[in-house]
C-alpha cells in the first residue's frame, strides 16, 4: 500500500535524522517508496527545519542535519582531532579546492615550494580530499579535489559557495608570495581570468615550514 505523504516526509525526517553520517539522495531514496519525489520533500523538510535549532542542510549530494548557525556558539561541543591543520595543508587544501581536479606537481608550482607526503596525507585522513583520477599526461599522475566531507566541515552547500579572495587575506591565509597569489584567480575556457574563492576561516593555520 502506498504511503501517504506525510508519511513519506515523517519517513525522510526519520532516516536523516538516525544516520550518523550525511546521505546522499540515493542512500536516501533507497528508504522510500519507489516513485517519491524526493528533492521536493527534501525541500519541504528543508524549509519545515528553516527556524528551528536544527537545519536541514546539503553539503554536495548528501543531506544532515545541523545546528543552527546562530546557536552553534552557545553549545559546547568536543570533537576529537588527529592533528592540527598546519599553514601546509590549508594552502594546498585552498589549491585543491580552487583548481580541482589538480596534481601534485601544479600544487607544488602554484604554492612554489615542495608538498611532502604528510600533507596529503593528513587531508586525506580527514576525509576532505580524494583521488578524481589520472591526467592524460605523461606519467598519468594522479588528480585531487575536495569531497562532500570537506562541503560539509565547512558548511557549504556546493564548492561555489566558498568565500572570496579578501576574506582568505584578511585571515592572514595567503601571503604576498606571487606563485602562492596565483590560486586566487584562474583561468576560463575563454582564456580569460577570473576571481577564485578561497577556504573559509575555521581551519587554524599555524605554520609547519
Amino acid at each position: 500500500m502506498a504511503h501517504a505523504p506525510s508519511d513519506e516526509l515523517r519517513l525522510l525526517e526519520a532516516v536523516i535524522f538516525a544516520s550518523a553520517e550525511p546521505l546522499t539522495e540515493k542512500a536516501l531514496a533507497a528508504r522510500l517508496p519507489r516513485g517519491t519525489d524526493l528533492r521536493g520533500l527534501l525541500d519541504t523538510l528543508r524549509d519545515q527545519y528553516r527556524t528551528r535549532g536544527v537545519h536541514l542542510v546539503r553539503a554536495g549530494k548528501t543531506w544532515a542535519f545541523r545546528t543552527a548557525p546562530d546557536l552553534a556558539g552557545r553549545l559546547a561541543i568536543e570533537t576529537e582531532v588527529l592533528r592540527k591543520p598546519s599553514r601546509a595543508a590549508v594552502e594546498t587544501l585552498a589549491i585543491i579546492a580552487y583548481h580541482q581536479p589538480v596534481t601534485r606537481a601544479e600544487i607544488e608550482e602554484i604554492r612554489g615550494v615542495s608538498l611532502s607526503k604528510g600533507t596529503l596525507d593528513m587531508l586525506l585522513e580527514a576525509g576532505w580530499i580524494a583521488p578524481k583520477g589520472r591526467r592524460e599526461t605523461p606519467g598519468r599522475p594522479v588528480t585531487w579535489g575536495t569531497t562532500d566531507g570537506f562541503l560539509d566541515h565547512f558548511g557549504l552547500d556546493r564548492i561555489t559557495d566558498l568565500p572570496g579572495i579578501e576574506e582568505l587575506k584578511a585571515a592572514g591565509l595567503l601571503d604576498s608570495r606571487p606563485a602562492l597569489q596565483a590560486y586566487g584567480e584562474r583561468e576560463t575556457p575563454d582564456g580569460d581570468r577570473e576571481p577564485e574563492l578561497d577556504l573559509p576561516e575555521p581551519l587554524d593555520p599555524d605554520s609547519d615550514r
